[in-house]
């Protein structure tokens, strides 16, 4: 199959990012609204070829956050880029599908003219993957986008979202209104396509228990702020539960730092981050991703956890980059 020249090689052949790229950096980001700032001061960088969850309650500044990502919304203050360029730049744009949780699809075209808008506008565009997918769900070619059920449009649009071959995949709350065994389902194509071709996704979701079966990387807002940033296992490995006597509301736990108390529901009671070796069974247990996530989540006032391969540089260094490439392009 033909492909459109890769920014990062020649020729036409799909060229993966180089080991180590940030599929998306951001430094001081923030946007503001009338009624307050909905993100404010979050810097992060996301490793390419990561699944990475994006978690927080609403109002967080998860959308906002896409938004910024995908040009359809400008930020009030700081810089963001995808795989080094700007948001809207045409690199970008090639690079990256969003799927929205609306999924806007022309509702009087078929399924099979709706896959054809994607290949017209998509240079990387496989057709086999989107057909697939389609014909997975037993959706006919045939019928108009606006008969199906909302499940069926939810898979037409993954499938436009795939067969895009994009570097980096954007997903807002795509599958909540998918039974769960097709959500299962598309959660598994997510993965393997993710895994075969090297691409980033980034995923919203409230489903916080699936999420620890597909990411391997998270970003968790809350209150317009980046709480926690980085791989998964190197999170829960930083925190544990513990199962410490006495009251209070905050118990003596030594050199750790209390995260969450008072679980209540036969495991440790105590989420620590660590400040020191922990001997794991009887009184501490390593977390779940979706108690780590809760306990920060219920948590607002306790201090944020950027791990090293989430933190970037200055944002100096991401201006003086877009200097220099404008001047060699």
């Amino acid at each position: 199959m033909d492909h459109a020249q890769s920014p990062y090689g020649s020729g036409t052949e799909f060229v993966r990012p180089p080991v180590g790229a940030a599929a998306i950096e951001a430094q001081g980001l923030g946007k503001e609204y009338r009624r307050g700032w909905a993100l404010r001061d979050v810097s992060f960088r996301l490793p390419a070829g990561r699944v990475c969850g994006l978690v927080g309650p609403n109002g967080a500044g998860k959308s906002t956050l896409m938004g910024l990502a995908t040009n359809m919304i400008r930020p009030t203050t700081g810089a963001l880029r995808v795989f080094g360029a700007a948001p809207g730049s045409t690199e970008a744009v090639l690079r990256t599908a969003f799927l929205t949780q609306e999924k806007p699809l022309f509702r009087r075209f078929t399924v099979a003219e709706t896959l054809r808008l994607g290949r017209e506008f998509n240079p990387h565009w496989d057709q086999e993957v989107a057909e697939g997918i389609v014909r997975a769900g037993q959706v006919p070619l045939k019928a108009k986008v606006g008969t199906l059920s909302g499940g069926q449009r939810t898979r037409v649009a993954f499938a436009l979202a795939f067969g895009k071959r994009p570097d980096l995949l954007i997903l807002d709350e795509p599958m909540a209104d998918l039974d769960p065994l097709v959500r299962r389902e598309l959660m598994a194509t997510l993965t393997a396509e993710a895994a075969e071709h090297g691409t980033t996704v980034l995923v919203s979701s409230h489903m916080l228990a699936e999420l620890e079966h597909i990411c391997d990387y998270l970003l968790v807002v809350a209150n317009g702020g980046l709480r926690l940033a980085g791989e998964v296992d190197e999170l829960r490995a930083a925190h544990a539960l513990l199962d410490v006597a006495g009251s209070g509301p905050v118990p003596a736990v030594g050199p750790h730092t209390v995260i969450e108390s008072g679980r209540g529901d036969g495991r440790p009671g105590v989420l620590v981050r660590l400040g020191g070796p922990v001997a794991y069974g009887g009184p501490a247990e390593p977390p779940t991703l979706e108690e780590l996530l809760l306990a920060y989540l219920r948590s607002p006032d306790a201090p944020a956890l950027i791990t090293p391969s989430a933190r970037v540089g200055d944002i100096h260094d991401i201006i003086t980059r877009d200097r220099t490439k404008a001047v060699t392009a």
